[in-house]
């Protein structure tokens, strides 16, 4: 325990925070370090690294194989190569820089990378978010409303439903980038993050400056609500169904696939609200770090293996794929490797 406490252990980058009068006059921001010691930061920089290669690597092969499948191209498994493009994007817009920071022993990222980082970091958490949901209405229609299966979810409004949910993620971070980025910053540039976290930026600015880009966080996390509350409802009315199933194989099919999205969903919902609700009182930068960590890098890496490891067509689809003539003897191994994990 004492050495994870290390580890986490917030240290702020040794350099005199500059006074700043405007944002425009700010060149470069300085990231939080995980650790202040090199051996910890190469040691950060490996796990890392695992973490991020195995998620890219997951996600590809979610997307690969519903994309080759036939059998997979259903609406569910549509919803999920999206997500697993999301996660793609979602981990490789925090996890790079931080890795980078740690191997070459730097904290500074420019004015403009920050800014690119905060965008399309709200892009993909936002569309995942409402995707997620969507998500939850295809469980709902399917065991609740299985005769309007096809009406409901047909393949035109899937690509509508999954066309709304980026969209919405690219509205969402366009609003928060540039309330967040017009401000003024007074108030040194070291932000108290391994990456440009919003609520973090917005302690830089100057008192009273940031009440707009609060306001926009407040009526998001009030939209996010929203959609966790339609989760919560639609999961009320599959779990009514599914324990009218006589066969006990059924109601345990249903569940399988069911839980798993809702424990996703619970864990993202809580570390996301708290990191954007919390007030400064009850904030500690060892809790701040371990909440990021929860919510922007444990989701992408996770979600594959919850959403395969119960879910025999998706492993039966990588199987196929190690049998393609399309895939060289370099890649049988890995995914024989996947294949156990799942």
């Amino acid at each position: 325990s004492s050495y994870l406490f290390f580890f986490f252990k917030r240290q702020r980058p040794h350099f005199k925070n500059q006074q700043m009068s405007n944002g425009s006059s700010m060149s470069e921001f300085f990231l939080l370090a995980f650790a202040d010691t090199r051996d910890l930061q190469l040691l950060h920089f490996w796990l890392f690294l695992g973490i991020y290669l195995a998620a890219l690597l997951a996600n590809g092969l979610i997307i690969t194989a519903v994309a080759c499948d036939h059998h997979l191209h259903t609406p569910m498994y549509f919803f999920l190569l999206n997500l697993a493009l999301l996660d793609l994007g979602y981990i490789s817009t925090t996890v790079p820089k931080s890795m980078a920071n740690s191997l070459w022993d730097t904290r500074a990222t420019s004015y403009q990378g920050c800014a690119s980082q905060v965008f399309f970091f709200f892009i993909l958490m936002s569309a995942e978010f409402y995707l997620l949901t969507i998500m939850a209405y295809d469980r709902y229609v399917a065991i609740c409303k299985p005769l309007h299966y096809g009406t409901l979810l047909g393949s035109r409004a899937c690509v509508h439903m999954a066309a709304a949910a980026w969209g919405s993620g690219f509205l969402t971070a366009v609003l928060h980038t540039a309330n967040t980025f017009s401000l003024p910053f007074c108030k040194g540039n070291a932000v108290d993050q391994f990456f440009c976290e919003v609520p973090q930026i917005l302690k830089l600015s100057c008192s009273d400056a940031y009440l707009r880009e609060a306001g926009l966080i407040v009526v998001s996390v009030c939209v996010a609500f929203g959609c966790f509350g339609f989760i919560l409802l639609s999961y009320v009315q599959i779990f009514r169904v599914v324990l009218r199933i006589p066969s006990e194989q059924g109601r345990h099919k249903a569940f399988s696939m069911c839980l798993p999205h809702l424990a996703v969903v619970s864990m993202y919902v809580s570390t996301g609200m708290f990191t954007y609700l919390k007030p400064h009182s009850i904030s500690s930068p060892h809790q701040d770090l371990v909440v990021a960590v929860l919510y922007s890098v444990v989701p992408p890496a996770l979600n594959p293996l919850i959403y395969s490891v119960r879910n025999q067509e998706l492993k039966d689809a990588v199987q196929k794929l190690r049998t393609r003539s399309f895939f060289s003897s370099n890649i049988l191994p890995i995914f024989f490797c996947i294949s156990l994990i799942t």
